[in-house]
């Protein structure tokens, strides 16, 4: 008779119980105890979880950059009571201190550029990748660095050969507005502390608190969105062009026709380590180069799964500061299987490093020929009016980029007919000089090359 009365007890329980967790919830609804939406709010009121300076520097800015805050707002950064003064405040000693205006007279100074030692406050773990991967020190040393490319930037294209003053400002419009937004440079400051050059720059940004990398350039700010940085567009404002087309050669491969036809239904913000697939039904780049997906944890370490280097003249296997390649091969398969099977995964990378063994081996002959007419005095000084040198770069740094990165993303186009295709002309070209060189024992007056720049 009791186990015949306990199911209608427990329906008395169960309705009693929600019927007190209702009243519950509209008792709480009549006290408005509840969290604003900042996105929906045109007047900030802040009530709590800011210092008093904290809401004057939101509430003054609200006024004079409304589009900030706005951005600000809708943000996690926002959501989880960060502030514009825990981002920009640094102390009176920094080498970047200044102050603006509404905070002229106290004691609190600021920098508009916020580096990656302000960011690994809260993100000690990401920056730290970061720090180890190519998109730090190494992103920005051919800028600051390298005497070529030094050269390159304000003798060549600044135009001092042809008769800009050395130090003239003009002189360095090609590196502000094109190499450092993307690589990065050294921001200088004028005596108000606040940046006269190098910034706003790219990803390898060298700031004069000593550290390195603009994380920004990903999560733009000031929404700082992680769904935005997982998006191929956020890769594809620097990956492009005819020396690294990566965006391009995405596109056309099978994960980025899914993107173009299905992305905008796909999850984008799900926590980091929880964005798998389901979420999405195709990989972007953060998805292989940096996301937790399966085995694998997230990482800002964008070396870190990578093989082989294919952006310099010859191929070779990572180490050292650019990564472990032998391991990076086995962290990258783990990504591909939990789509593919392992089947496929193994015939794409086979394909990869036989694409990898050919383009070496013309590599390897080209720089022979260079090499052997140096030694017999047959080369110009000058590079870039030398076709037979022109020729050797356009078919590592051009041809040769294009089909490496063809061959890894799943882009034949860009393997072949940008590639291979372009790449066996320039190397029959740079035969023909080499061939005349050698029989002549002299540089020949008129270049047979009408254009050693294809695209």
């Amino acid at each position: 008779m009791c186990l015949s009365k306990r199911p209608l007890l427990f329906v008395v329980c169960l309705s009693f119980l929600t019927t007190l967790l209702l009243n519950s919830a509209l008792a709480s609804k009549d006290k408005e105890v509840y969290y604003p939406d900042l996105s929906k709010v045109k007047k900030i009121l802040i009530k709590r979880g800011y210092s008093k300076v904290a809401i004057k520097c939101i509430e003054c800015h609200a006024k004079k950059t409304p589009g900030i805050v706005e951005d600000w707002k809708s943000s996690r950064m926002a959501h989880a009571g960060v502030s514009c003064y825990d981002c920009h405040v640094v102390p009176k000693s920094s080498p970047m201190a200044s102050q603006c205006e509404g905070m002229r007279g106290t004691n609190i100074y600021t920098s508009p550029v916020v580096t990656p030692k302000t960011c690994g406050r809260c993100h000690p773990t990401e920056v730290k990748q970061f720090e180890q991967s190519g998109h730090a020190k190494l992103a920005s040393a051919p800028i600051v660095e390298k005497e070529k490319f030094i050269k390159l930037c304000y003798y060549l294209e600044g135009g001092q050969f042809a008769g800009v003053p050395e130090g003239s400002k003009m002189s360095l419009a090609p590196r502000q507005t094109g190499c450092q937004m993307c690589h990065g440079c050294v921001v200088k400051l004028g005596p108000d502390k606040r940046p006269v050059d190098g910034w706003p720059g790219g990803i390898g940004t060298r700031y004069p608190d000593g550290s390195v990398g603009n994380c920004d350039v990903c999560h733009n700010r000031h929404a700082f969105r992680i769904s935005e940085a997982r998006k191929p567009e956020a890769c594809g404002k620097c990956h492009l062009g005819p020396d690294h087309p990566d965006i391009e050669i995405y596109y056309e491969s099978s994960h980025g026709q899914r993107f173009l036809t299905e992305g905008e239904h796909w999850k984008w913000d799900s926590a980091p380590d929880t964005w798998e697939p389901g979420d999405y039904s195709a990989p972007t780049c953060a998805t292989c180069h940096m996301s937790g997906i399966g085995k694998l944890s997230p990482t800002h370490n964008i070396s870190e799964r990578l093989k082989w280097d294919l952006v310099h003249p010859k191929s070779v296997i990572r180490s050292g500061l650019r990564g472990d390649g032998v391991k990076g091969r086995q962290l990258m398969k783990e990504v591909c299987i939990n789509c593919h099977s392992k089947f496929f995964v193994d015939t794409q990378f086979a394909k990869l490093d036989k694409t990898v063994e050919l383009y070496n081996f013309y590599e390897t002959n080209a720089k022979k020929m260079l090499t052997t007419l140096k030694a017999k005095g047959l080369l110009k000084k000058d590079t870039w009016s030398d076709p037979i040198q022109e020729l050797y770069y356009y078919l590592w740094h051009h041809c040769g980029r294009r089909i490496r990165h063809g061959a890894a993303m799943d882009g034949p186009d860009y393997a072949h007919w940008h590639g291979f295709f372009q790449l066996f002309q320039m190397y029959k070209d740079m035969q023909a000089i080499y061939n005349y060189r050698m029989k002549h024992n002299k540089i020949e007056e008129l270049s047979p090359v009408m254009s050693t720049g294809p695209l």
